[in-house]
């Protein structure tokens, strides 16, 4: 089984993430290429670095010709009782954890704010694929999760620095890319080091781990240590959390590559992420959660909406079906599938998203088909393959965004695509 294992003994920020990852590519032009293109007068290079002597990627971006320096989603909670000035910024630094500094200011410059909303808007039209829009939207739900809870407001009034906010969609983006790309079928990780101490923020003096990186890493193993400094961002425990399966010691694995994302500070250890590539021996069974609740009292497009923004929160499905409850009352039975780890997180964003006033847990073992990848030649050119394999079984499939911009560029059915896709595919096995 294609795994991938994160090494996290110095933290977690997204550009060391996106770093690690960038040298375990077969494609680093492509991927730089994309990224390049995602939002206007934002650019994104791979730089040479060392830390103790080893070499590795440090993944600069710069904003309009300016490497932002504070890009960890810095955040104003503008209605907080804590923040009693609409001028004040929480900056969680994130390039390699460079955690010195505090602003507090009149907005001379004309800095503006973006929503939870705004930055969903934008992740929605950037030149990427469904999936990586999915998990980079994923991860900032997550984050605007942890702050509200931080600082004691509603997501609704949570707003991210809009310098920030850009370089952090750009870290978090490239991470979902890369990971797209890698194409692996399972990611594990370490138990986290945060580091130790205090740093200073809009608010004053604050402990680290920081109070949204702390909720963020609820129910994932992590440890102070003895370094002084923070180590892992909120983006880093964002992106960890979303995406790790498991947090222990590596697994016996064979190593095929081995990537290093360097950060800027210096540390008396090493400071980077170091991701490794190689292939387990397969597990094809694991536990997951059901979050099951029955609804009689929303619309369709209600259902329809929770369980899209039940998607975009890190569920790994959701599911309604048509039920009928006491009285003869017509209602939906809305099941959400998870991660143990999100258990309480999405139990939360049912009854946020739901009428709903409780929810039932049902724990589960799943057996499953190990998920990968191929590429066929069709009369429309290369079209991607879904597989899955495991105790002697193997299903293939076009991959469904293929099929259905083929059928929107042709302007044909989408059924007459698929048919002669899956004829294809029976062709050449």
């Amino acid at each position: 089984m294609k795994t991938l294992y994160l090494e996290c003994n110095m933290g977690a920020a997204g550009d060391m993430l996106m770093g690690a990852l960038y040298e375990l590519l077969e494609h680093k032009d492509e991927f730089l290429h994309t990224m390049n293109q995602l939002i206007p007068g934002v650019t994104v290079t791979a730089q040479a670095a060392s830390t103790c002597g080893i070499a590795g990627t440090h993944m600069v971006v710069n904003i309009h010709g300016e490497q932002e320096e504070s890009s960890d989603t810095p955040m104003n909670a503008e209605h907080s009782s804590m923040e009693p000035h609409a001028h004040h910024h929480d900056y969680e630094h994130e390039h390699g954890h460079n955690h010195e500094h505090s602003h507090d200011h009149e907005h001379e410059h004309g800095h503006h704010h973006t929503t939870p909303d705004e930055i969903a808007s934008i992740l929605d039209n950037l030149p990427v694929s469904c999936e990586v829009c999915r998990n980079a939207k994923a991860v900032y739900s997550r984050i605007a999760d942890a702050e509200s809870k931080a600082h004691g407001v509603p997501v609704t009034e949570i707003h991210f620095h809009e310098v920030g906010a850009l370089d952090a969609i750009v870290d978090v983006t490239g991470v979902c890319l890369a990971l797209e790309m890698l194409g692996v079928d399972s990611i594990l990780a370490s138990p986290i080091h945060t580091g130790s101490g205090h740093v200073c923020c809009a608010h004053g003096i604050v402990p680290v781990p920081a109070p949204a990186t702390v909720n963020l890493l609820e129910g994932i193993p992590y440890y102070s240590g003895q370094i002084q400094g923070e180590l892992c961002t909120p983006t880093g425990a964002a992106l960890l959390a979303h995406f790790s399966k498991k947090f222990g010691p590596m697994p016996v694995m064979t190593i095929k590559k081995t990537g290093y994302g360097v950060g800027t500070k210096e540390f008396p250890a090493a400071n980077c992420v170091r991701a490794f590539l190689g292939e387990t021996e397969s597990e094809n069974s694991e536990e997951i959660i059901e979050l099951c609740c029955h609804i009689d009292d929303m619309t369709a497009e209600g259902v329809a909406f929770a369980c899209e923004r039940l998607m975009e929160q890190g569920a790994l499905d959701v599911s309604t079906a048509s039920i009928t409850m006491k009285k003869g009352r017509t209602a939906i039975a809305l099941t959400v599938v998870c991660k143990p780890l999100d258990e309480e997180r999405l139990a939360q964003a049912v009854l946020r998203e739901t009428t709903s006033n409780g929810v039932r847990v049902r724990r589960c073992t799943r057996y499953f088909l190990t998920s990968s990848a191929r590429s066929i030649e069709t009369e429309y050119g290369t079209v991607q393959v879904k597989c899955a394999d495991g105790f002697g079984i193997h299903h293939e499939k076009p991959e469904y965004d293929s099929a259905a911009l083929i059928a929107k560029e042709k302007h044909l059915p989408f059924e007459q695509v698929w048919n002669q896709l899956v004829d294809r595919i029976r062709l050449l096995k």
